[in-house]
This record gives C-alpha cells, sequence and structure tokens, in this order.
C-alpha cells in the first residue's frame, strides 16, 4: 500500500452534475462529514444556482468546479478526472448527486477506514464495489426544499429488490447495480458509470471479497446483494415533482433518444416504500459529534516530508536492487507530486531536486516491474519525456525496449485496442518528438 502522505487527497468524488442547486450543498457537506476531502465536480451546462452553492467549497480549496459541456459525457469526464488527477488521490469515488456513500461496519466512522479494510485482504482488488439501496418518494407528490433529501425520503426498496424488465421500454435501476471507489491508478478506462476496467491482473471485489466480474452476468451489476458494511444509497425518484423535473433534464450517459424510458411508468416501478431506513441519518448525527474540516494549511510542508522519506533509499549508492520492486506505482507518484509542488512554490529547486529523483527511482524499478506497471508508466511517458534531466533518454531507450515485448504480449492474449495504442506510441517514440 503506497504512502498515504503522498497524496493531496486521500478520497475524491468525481461526479458530473446538472442542476443539483437545490440538492448540493446537503450532498456535499454530508459527503464532507463522512471523510470525503475532495471533490472534482464536471458542470454539464446547468442552468441553475449551482455554481453559486459550490463557490465557498471552491473557494476553501475542497471543490474543483470544471466546466463539461456538451452530451453523453459522463464516461468522458470521469476518464478525464482519472487521467489528470490520479496521482494526488489515493482513492475515487464515481457517484452522481442523488447518491450518498454509506459506510455502516463501524460506529461513526469514515468512508475509507471501511475501503481500506476491505482491499487490505486481497493485494490484487484495486476497487471496491458498492450496492445500490433505492430510496422512494415517501408518498410526496411536491418537492418541499425546505428540507434536505436524508430527511424527506427515509423509505426504501428490500435489501434484495431486483427487476427484469424489458430494456426497450423500461430500463431498471434496482439494488442489483454498483458503484465504485477505487485506486486510479490501476484504471485502465471507464465506459460504464457502475464499472471500472483495471490493468492486467487487477480487479474490484465487493465487500465480501467476491472478485468482479461475475461469467455471464454485465459487469456494472451483481445479484448477490452486499450491504452489510457499506452501501450507497440512491434517491433516485424523490418526489413525484422532482422526478418530471429530471425527466426534462436527461441523462449524461446517454443520448436524449436512448431514455425514452425515463418517464412516469418507470416512476410508477421504482417508487419502492416498503421498508423504513433512517440508518445515515443516525450516522451523519454521529459525525457531527467530532467533524473537523479537511486541513490543507500544511499540504505542501506534508508532501515533501512524503517524498523525502519514499525517494532517500533511492540517492544511497548501497541500495539493493530488491528495494526497487513493486514501487513503480509509488515513484510514479512522487514524479507527479513533485512537479505539482514546482508550480506551487517560488523557489522550486527542492521541488526540481526530488522530481529528478523520481525519474532516476523510476528508471531503478524498470526491471522489476508488473505488466500493470508497465501499462502505467507507457501511459504516464507523455508526461516524463519532455522533462528536462538527463535521465529521460535512459526511460525513453528503455521504454523502446520493453514497449515490443509487451505489444507480444497483448498479440498473444488478443488484447488489439492496446496493441494498437502501444503500436502507435513506439512510432512516437522513433520519431524526434521527444529527443
Amino acid at each position: 500500500m503506497l504512502d498515504k502522505d503522498l497524496f493531496l487527497h486521500d478520497l475524491a468524488v468525481v461526479a458530473i452534475l446538472k442542476n443539483e442547486g437545490p440538492y448540493l450543498k446537503e450532498w456535499l457537506d454530508y459527503h464532507l462529514l463522512a471523510g470525503v476531502d475532495h471533490f472534482y465536480l464536471y458542470d454539464n451546462e446547468s442552468p441553475d444556482n449551482q455554481a453559486e452553492v459550490v463557490k465557498p467549497y471552491v473557494e476553501a480549496g475542497l471543490v474543483d468546479y470544471i466546466p463539461a459541456p456538451g452530451k453523453v459525457i459522463q464516461h468522458a469526464v470521469y476518464n478525464d478526472a482519472v487521467k489528470k488527477f490520479k496521482f494526488f488521490n489515493r482513492y475515487m469515488a464515481f457517484i452522481d448527486g442523488d447518491e450518498f456513500i454509506f459506510p455502516k461496519s463501524k460506529l461513526g466512522g469514515g468512508i475509507v477506514e471501511v475501503v481500506d479494510e476491505i482491499l487490505s485482504s486481497n493485494p490484487n482488488s484495486a476497487g471496491l464495489a458498492i450496492h445500490w439501496q433505492c430510496f422512494g418518494s415517501n408518498g410526496q407528490e411536491k418537492a418541499d426544499y425546505s428540507r434536505g433529501v436524508l430527511e424527506r425520503f427515509t423509505r426504501r426498496a428490500p435489501k434484495n429488490w431486483n427487476i427484469i424488465l424489458n430494456a426497450e421500454k423500461v430500463r431498471s435501476q434496482s439494488n442489483i447495480h454498483l458503484k465504485v471507489i477505487t485506486n486510479p491508478r490501476r484504471v485502465d478506462y471507464i465506459s460504464d458509470p457502475h464499472f471500472v476496467y483495471y490493468f492486467a491482473n487487477h480487479y474490484s471485489i465487493l465487500e465480501n471479497g467476491t472478485k468482479l466480474p461475475l461469467k455471464n452476468l454485465p459487469p456494472s451489476i451483481n445479484l448477490n446483494v452486499c450491504v452489510e458494511k457499506i452501501a450507497v444509497n440512491h434517491y433516485q425518484t424523490k418526489s413525484k415533482e422532482e422526478f418530471l423535473n429530471k425527466m426534462k433534464r436527461g441523462y449524461p450517459d446517454h443520448p436524449d433518444h436512448l431514455v425514452s424510458w425515463l418517464n412516469l411508468e418507470w416512476f410508477d416501478i421504482h417508487d419502492r416504500n416498503e421498508e423504513f431506513d433512517d440508518g445515515i441519518l443516525k450516522y451523519r448525527d454521529e459525525r457531527k459529534k467530532n467533524y473537523r474540516p479537511p486541513d490543507k494549511s500544511h499540504a505542501n510542508e506534508r508532501l515533501f516530508s512524503a517524498l523525502a522519506k519514499n525517494l532517500s533509499p533511492t540517492l544511497l549508492p548501497d541500495t539493493p536492487p530488491q528495494f526497487y520492486a513493486g514501487k513503480m506505482e509509488t515513484f510514479l507518484t512522487c514524479r507527479a507530486v513533485a512537479s505539482y509542488l514546482k508550480t506551487k512554490l517560488t523557489d522550486d529547486a527542492p521541488a526540481k531536486f526530488f522530481e529528478e529523483a523520481s525519474l532516476k527511482a523510476i528508471l531503478k524499478s524498470l526491471n522489476a516491474m508488473t505488466f500493470a506497471d508497465a501499462r502505467l508508466l507507457i501511459r504516464e511517458l507523455p508526461n516524463l519525456l519532455t522533462l528536462p534531466y538527463p535521465v529521460v533518454k535512459d526511460l525513453k531507450n528503455f521504454s523502446l525496449q520493453i514497449i515490443p515485448q509487451l505489444m507480444n504480449v497483448m498479440r498473444m492474449n488478443s488484447m488489439w485496442k492496446d496493441y494498437v495504442e502501444l503500436d502507435y506510441i513506439q512510432d512516437l517514440l522513433r520519431s524526434d518528438s521527444f529527443d
């Protein structure tokens, strides 16, 4: 497990939002209480007061608020967040504005505590897949914005609720669906808001340790609903008035003509209120007792200390080669952090020193890296090979040696998308672009 102090943030939430102004403050405040310490919020052309609501959180350094115009862009912004911010966040969660992550197994404990405990049991697990618990309207026809979502909607479907419908008529959003909290440095790509594709030999697990995906099931669902330790409370209908507003807004992951299923028939089927559940309110009240806002005042000092701690052994002449085994992710993170610190300081010499030290450590770890490490390194080459240090030339030459080996593995395993991607990168490296 990587040193926690190497990261700007322990847990960040990524979300694409549109017209969430009435709900956003409650959603942000709850997740801050639950242990989220940063948000990457992509604004999908919201005409309401969403930007005004989020402004104090932006000013406090808790939110990056990013314009995201256009249609069908949810997957694009998720991948954008991974690409840009993966080395600054130990974990990233991908959820919507009507979803609240609810850690249940530790009274008053935070989300990260639960995730750490579950993932620590499986060294190749790179993410925790969490089941929905879908809440209904509580019989409310009209919107009452004077109270929060968590207070207004306290009735939900039974734990194992699942419906099978004709996808062309009504698309089911029942409790078998999953959301993911993940190590973003192990993510290959995201093409589904409910599932993450990882580099080789990494995967998500359920809270009971089940490895995903299972055969003969879409990767975004799991029929064995597990919500004893952690759940995502999904307030998908709210009142009927709010649902009608949601219909007008559309969905950021589907073209308009593909969401015709979002209609009042959908509402009637999904408006489930059989079970009373106010557990998240009790959890929120418990967390309030000892809550302290994330302290970012000494972030740069903490990052420098972490760089020194993780890179000091690499500066010694007698450090054995085996020290570098399995540390590619650590050294790439160190490089990104050092580059970040260069932009924050008047005197950037210390950051440059650690940046170059990180590159030298990356070079020394090349002989003992895994296939997943190699994929991560290749993704970072455009950022590494333009840096002004002598070691960069050695990194380029070594990359040209390992890329054919990786391509051979991909060819033998019919990984043609990845094969073609590497073929283009190989041609680029052979050109004069990085000389």
